[in-house]
């Protein structure tokens, strides 16, 4: 046991730091601690921080607000996407499952670099095209980022909503047609609340996983979508200050509410 305890230690042990360099009463992010403080976390609201950097609570906010705009769309649609992804492939033969159910963990194992890369490509490609055809320039923003976080959310959805699915005694949607209800009032009355722990647990999933991207925010938004994460990027090229800190901690702490509540959902009731 000593060695799973030591790789967890020295998983955990740089955000710990991280958190605990948030509440340091130090200018410099990187010093000797110097006592407790919470004015970092009161100069992100009230938009003041040091000569090192310039920093705008306006600017941080719009990027909170974009960054909620994106990670609410993406999963909402990955939610749909990812439940019917789920049920074709548990419930349903078709040609090509085989080639599906092994395309549905492509964007859980392929680094984000490739497919931020790849999604740059694919968009690059789009847009020539319907300039060449249709006269029409479009440029990366906002909607490709979140056309780029559905692609990998829906798998991660999918997982979550398919394990369920899996677990599900297949007698009661029998039963309920046995009792004369046809396959769409058998879905709404037996399957989907069955599934709804699972949905919701891989929903809260994907608004985390879209909420923390960076990679793909990056590449997808072609430098014309400010999310946090470009945000903080963009305050990190500059210098690195406690601000950083108290927002990097905040972040953390959202995104594991997050996944306990993931997990919380994906336990039977």
């Amino acid at each position: 046991m000593a060695q799973p305890a030591g790789g967890l230690w020295l998983l955990w042990a740089p955000i710990l730091l991280l958190v605990a360099f948030s509440f340091n009463d130090s200018r410099r992010a990187t010093a000797e601690w110097r006592g407790f403080t919470t004015g970092w976390y009161e100069n992100i609201f009230s938009g003041v921080m040091g000569s090192e950097a310039s920093f705008s609570t306006e600017e941080m906010l719009a990027a909170v607000r974009q960054s909620m705009t994106v990670s609410l769309l993406a999963m909402g649609l990955s939610a749909v996407l990812g439940t019917l992804v789920a049920i074709t492939l548990v419930r349903h033969r078709f040609p090509g499952k085989s080639l599906l159910d092994g395309l549905l963990y492509l964007p859980v194992v392929i680094p984000d670099i490739a497919q931020g890369v790849s999604l740059l490509v694919f968009f690059s490609f789009i847009f020539n095209m319907l300039e060449s055809v249709l006269g029409l320039k479009w440029y990366p923003g906002l909607e490709t980022v979140i056309v780029g976080h559905v692609a990998f959310n829906i798998s991660f959805v999918a997982i979550v909503v398919r394990a369920r699915l899996a677990n599900m005694n297949p007698r009661l949607e029998e039963a309920a047609r046995d009792l004369g209800a046809n396959e769409w009032r058998t879905f709404w009355r037996v399957t989907y609340p069955l599934l709804l722990p699972g949905i919701v647990a891989g929903a809260l999933l994907a608004f985390t996983l879209s909420l923390d991207d960076f990679v793909v925010t990056f590449f997808a938004g072609g430098g014309n979508a400010t999310t946090l994460t470009i945000f903080v990027y963009g305050m990190v090229r500059q210098t690195v200050t406690p601000e950083i800190n108290a927002i990097s901690t905040l972040m953390i702490g959202v995104s594991m509410v997050l996944i306990l509540l993931s997990f919380a959902f994906q336990k039977d009731r």
